[in-house]
């Protein structure tokens, strides 16, 4: 719950510190003294988007600051799933800067906005005044049956099913769409994959042709320039062989008059080794040479289909015109497996739907068992709030198509009036009648939600008199399990709090600003007073607000 909410140069806040009970908190204040700016924070606080002309002074940065006791409320989990410090005593901040860049801390870790928002609603419930709305919107309305039902588990096990099925249903259409792509193609595709296949294509392949076709096509020349080489190095009175031969015999003689000399000897040794092997070799590809025309032609034949085939499918090399083939492979193996995989993927997904059918089932049988218990606590609560007639009928129905909700509708009919039939209750519930409803529905709420903290912003729009003391009673019931902060301007509602801030606005050197104060017992009787309406210097108004207190 929250503890202590701290706001600086926000909207017209200049530097508050509010501290909360565990129970139930009042906020009072003319229209237009700031109570919603207390909203504007917390929600900033929560998750909410900053917005730069929220800050007071542009020079120096707004900072929102909440202090939240959570010890009792299972959120180590929520923690740990959001990579985040835990602490009993949690502390939440918001900043946002003069350059409007927002920077949001958990327990001084800096945490992104989505996850401050996730960590948020399981913080405090703000229901603002538009929010009462939310009776008539399906998402909300299959909020209150999952929550009444306690569908949590099963509702996320039909969440990951529905999106597996989602998954599936992709990946067959994009198998059925690639086998009508491959049946348009698929003729010419197996004519291209034999030409390829035919080809005998391998890496280094081009390489190699282009070699031997160089090699065929200069015979002559290579048997000129191999024979005047061998002839210089193997002739026997001028050869470089023999020239070498006579150095070699030389200096070994000298080298046994002169051992200084051997290192010399050796190295001429050495070149004699490998001349010699030189010749012998350049001898051994001399005669190797043989003019081969067929064999030239059949080297320029594949060379020129590897020409004609790279040009044909725009590519460079032969381990591009591999791949060409690999891919056309594929898509030729695709068209004459895809009825298989097709019927592979349809009983897949029939499989899938099975499944989800009987958790769909399941979720619509755990919704519709809850409600009659929430038909009956809210007809009995509102009957309180003085609506003694209404009825709300709440209708489901198990449909064939699946949703992310799962399978099921259901209708919210309403009637305010005996003899009325009920109907749709967005459309013929009153304002009143909403803020009723909605008390009705969270007060509910509060008896199967772990929830810190729930925040009212003038539910009691379109009521007074007993009904407005009967929904601060409802309130304050609902205080006994959590804490309930309630911005109102009824004084029947006020005067059931157990502590009471009031809203003021003052100037100070020609700039308004937004105050907060707690007031104690005999300033919230004169706060009470001038709810009344009534003179609140008067006996009568001062006694009819201390009843109140009572």
């Amino acid at each position: 719950m929250l503890r202590v909410l701290g706001i600086k140069n926000f909207a017209l806040i200049e530097d508050i510190s509010l501290e909360f009970t565990d129970n139930f908190s009042i906020i009072t204040g003319e229209t237009g003294a700031g109570k919603s700016i207390i909203l504007g924070a917390l929600s900033l606080l929560l998750g909410k988007r900053a917005d730069l002309n929220s800050i007071r002074n542009s020079k120096k940065k707004c900072i929102i600051e909440g202090q939240f006791s959570i010890g009792a409320f299972n959120l180590k989990s929520l923690f740990d799933h959001l990579d985040l410090d835990y602490e009993e005593e949690t502390i939440v901040r918001r900043e946002i800067l003069p350059s409007g860049k927002s920077r949001a801390f958990v327990n001084d870790t800096p945490v992104k906005l989505s996850n401050l928002s996730e960590l948020g609603i399981h913080l405090i419930d703000i229901h603002s005044q538009h929010e009462t709305l939310s009776i008539g919107n399906q998402d909300y309305q299959y909020d209150v049956l999952d929550t009444v039902a306690q569908n949590s588990e099963l509702k996320q096990l039909y969440k990951e099913n529905y999106k597996l099925l989602n998954k599936l249903k992709k990946e067959f259409d994009e198998l059925k769409a690639s086998q009508i792509k491959a049946d348009e193609a698929y003729d010419y595709n197996v004519f291209l994959l034999s030409e390829l296949t035919e080809a005998n294509l391998k890496p280094g392949l081009q390489e190699e042709l282009e070699s031997t076709q160089s090699k065929l096509s200069h015979v002559e020349e290579l048997q000129e320039k191999l024979g005047q080489s061998y002839q210089q190095l193997d002739d026997e009175s001028v050869g470089v062989v023999a020239q070498l031969r006579e150095i070699n015999l030389q200096l070994r003689k000298a080298s046994q008059l002169d051992p200084s000399l051997e290192e010399l000897y050796q190295r001429v040794e050495s070149i004699l080794i490998e001349a010699e092997d030189i010749s012998s070799e350049t001898q051994n590809q001399l005669e190797s040479l043989d003019a081969d025309p067929k064999a030239l032609e059949e080297v320029n034949e594949k060379l020129q289909l590897i020409y004609t085939l790279q040009k044909k499918h725009h590519v460079s090399d032969i381990e591009r015109l591999i791949d060409v083939r690999e891919d056309l492979d594929l898509q030729v193996s695709v068209k004459e497996n895809a009825e298989k995989e097709l019927q592979e993927a349809e009983s897949k997904i029939n499989t899938q739907k099975e499944k989800l059918t009987k958790l769909a089932e399941q979720l619509y049988e755990s919704r519709l068992k809850t409600t009659k218990t929430i038909t009956e606590v809210v007809e009995e609560m509102l009957s309180e709030l003085g609506i003694p007639d209404a009825r709300l009928v709440i209708k489901g129905t198990l449909d064939a198509t699946f949703t992310s909700k799962g399978a099921d509708s259901f209708e919210w009919l309403f009637s305010a009036n005996k003899g009325s039939e009920p109907q749709d209750i967005k459309r013929v519930a009153s304002g009143g009648e909403m803020s009723r409803i909605t008390l009705a529905i969270k007060s509910l709420l509060a008896q199967f939600d772990n929830l810190p903290s729930i925040v009212f912003d003038e539910i009691d729009t379109g009521v007074s008199g007993d009904v407005a003391t009967k929904m601060g009673v409802i309130m304050k019931k609902m205080s006994a399990s959590l804490q309930v902060i309630s911005i109102t301007h009824l004084p029947q509602i006020a005067g059931m709090g157990q502590q009471h801030f009031k809203v003021f606005k003052t100037v100070q050197n020609e700039k308004t600003q937004t105050n907060i104060q707690i007031l104690k017992n005999q300033e919230r009787i004169v706060e009470l007073a001038e709810m009344l309406g009534g003179d609140k210097t008067s006996e009568s108004a001062l006694a009819h607000a201390q009843s109140l207190l009572k």
